[in-house]
């Protein structure tokens, strides 16, 4: 009930916007869509579906044809027997069907299911760890822009004083260590400003990256949903739905079919054989030599001794369903700890959001009293500058509190396996569904059947002044 709660909430938000400018709803539509670290684990979980098809062949009859034509170049003593040297065709064809194998066909077809399932919880891991990058990238951009805006703002509140107080300077209002004062303070805010406007270009090419074009006007996010109220019931829901969790558990199921798999080689197997066999001397007996032989019966495999082979293809097995299970242990590790620090991180955003919020309106009402003082003599330019200072640095902090509360939050949605597509309700068209592609290969008998050659999915986001001269993405 919570988690559908949470989504629909988050639904409801992630629909608000105008389509006036990018909302983050459209910057993860298009996430979605065209991000290659999304489409290639798509293309990475369709190479796990066939493995299903590969495990399942192992079970099915085998068709194999042989066909030759020879001739006989010499013949001497026992050989030289009638007149005919050929050429002679020969053709034949062998059926076998397995009975039994001592339940490795079942083991391999159970480990490849479980990694399918495996696949699909990695694929939800990666959404999620991809529309957390894309939300950090675009709360990144909106913070980095409103701090070079409130840079360059300062630069000019900061010129506006240095005029000021050179103009006073002239009349000898103030002295010159006030305008040296003001000259400091404007070069620093003007170092301040270049390097915010950097972070700001870094951040948008990391959009570029993530998103796959170039930021336009971006609108504010949507509220986050309702969040658990503490980190423990957090926790009780990430156990249950982390993906990657998940996937570890899966991946550990098929680690043991894999033993299972391994101990049958031990065992004997059983098939049922037919074959047929066709013969044509073709040369001066034509007619004499040729006839038909077909057969059908049951083979068994006994093995005595495989020089030691089978213990120690089990003994790795289990090795590598050890490892998996340590494996499961830490990534259960990890996930407790980043749903506690998601968690954290969220309520020390929120409670600075809040500080931050009075320091601002402080330091204005601060601002707004030493310029009146310095109007009357009680105040130094110092003090004005300091004041102006202060405020800057607390309005930096409340949107840096902003993004940080934002970011941590989805992050703890991610931890919580409520960070997917299939949660967020994007548009642009269905969603990737990664049964369909299972359905259709699973289960093919035919050994004729492919997929033509895999177009990129992902859009390039190069642009014709970046390319190499004579080269255009389309041709790469």
């Amino acid at each position: 009930m919570t988690r559908n709660l949470t989504l629909a909430t988050l639904l409801i938000a992630l629909c608000a916007g105008t389509a006036s400018a990018d909302t983050l709803r459209e910057a993860l539509g298009s996430t979605y869509s065209a991000n290659p670290t999304l489409t290639a684990q798509r293309e990475a979980l369709k190479a796990t579906d066939a493995g299903v098809a590969i495990a399942r062949s192992a079970g099915r009859p085998t068709l194999t044809g042989t066909a030759g034509i020879t001739r006989d170049i010499t013949r001497s003593g026992r050989f030289e027997v009638g007149t005919g040297k050929g050429p002679f065709l020969t053709a034949g064809a062998d059926l076998a069907y397995p009975l039994f194998q001592g339940g490795t066909v079942k083991n391999d077809i159970k480990a490849a299911k479980s990694r399918v399932e495996a696949g699909r919880a990695t694929l939800r891991a990666v959404e999620g760890d991809v529309f957390t990058e894309a939300v950090a990238a675009y709360m990144d951009v909106i913070r980095d822009r409103a701090t070079v805006e409130l840079n360059r703002n300062n630069v000019r509140v900061l010129e506006t004083n240095l005029q000021a107080a050179r103009d006073r300077f002239e009349i000898g209002d103030v002295t010159r260590t006030d305008v040296a004062q003001s000259e400091a303070r404007l070069a620093l805010a003007q170092s301040r400003l270049t390097l915010a406007e950097g972070r700001l270009t870094g951040s948008e090419q990391n959009y570029r990256r993530v998103i796959g074009r170039q930021p336009g006007v971006l609108q504010p996010p949507p509220p986050l949903p309702p969040f658990p109220a503490t980190a423990d019931e957090a926790v009780r829901i990430a156990l249950t739905n982390n993906p990657d969790l998940i996937a570890i558990t899966r991946q550990a199921e098929a680690a043991g079919y894999d033993v299972k798999s391994v101990r049958g080689t031990r065992l004997p197997t059983v098939s049922a054989v037919a074959s047929g066999d066709y013969f044509d001397a073709t040369g001066d007996d034509f007619g004499l030599q040729s006839g038909t032989a077909t057969s059908i019966g049951a083979q068994a495999r006994v093995p005595l001794y495989q020089g030691g082979l089978p213990s120690a293809r089990i003994r790795q097995a289990q090795a590598i369903e050890g490892q998996t299970l340590e494996q499961r242990i830490a990534i259960e590790r990890s996930v407790v700890a980043a749903t506690r620090s998601a968690f954290a991180d969220y309520q020390a955003a929120i409670g600075a959001i809040k500080s931050n919020e009075v320091a601002v309106k402080a330091n204005e009402l601060a601002l707004e009293g030493v310029r009146a003082e310095n109007s009357v003599g009680t105040r130094t330019i110092l003090d004005v500058l300091d004041a102006e200072q202060e405020l800057l640095n607390s309005q930096v902090l409340l949107v840096t509190a902003r993004r940080d509360a934002y970011v941590a939050g989805f992050q703890l949605l991610n931890a919580m396996g409520q960070a997917e597509a299939d949660d967020l309700g994007l548009d642009g068209g269905p969603l990737y569904d990664p049964l369909g592609n299972y359905r259709r290969v699973a289960a093919d008998w035919n050994d004729w059947s492919d997929d033509p050659r895999h177009n990129p999915v992902a859009t390039p986001t190069t642009t014709p002044a970046e390319q190499p001269q004579g080269v255009t993405p389309a041709s790469r």
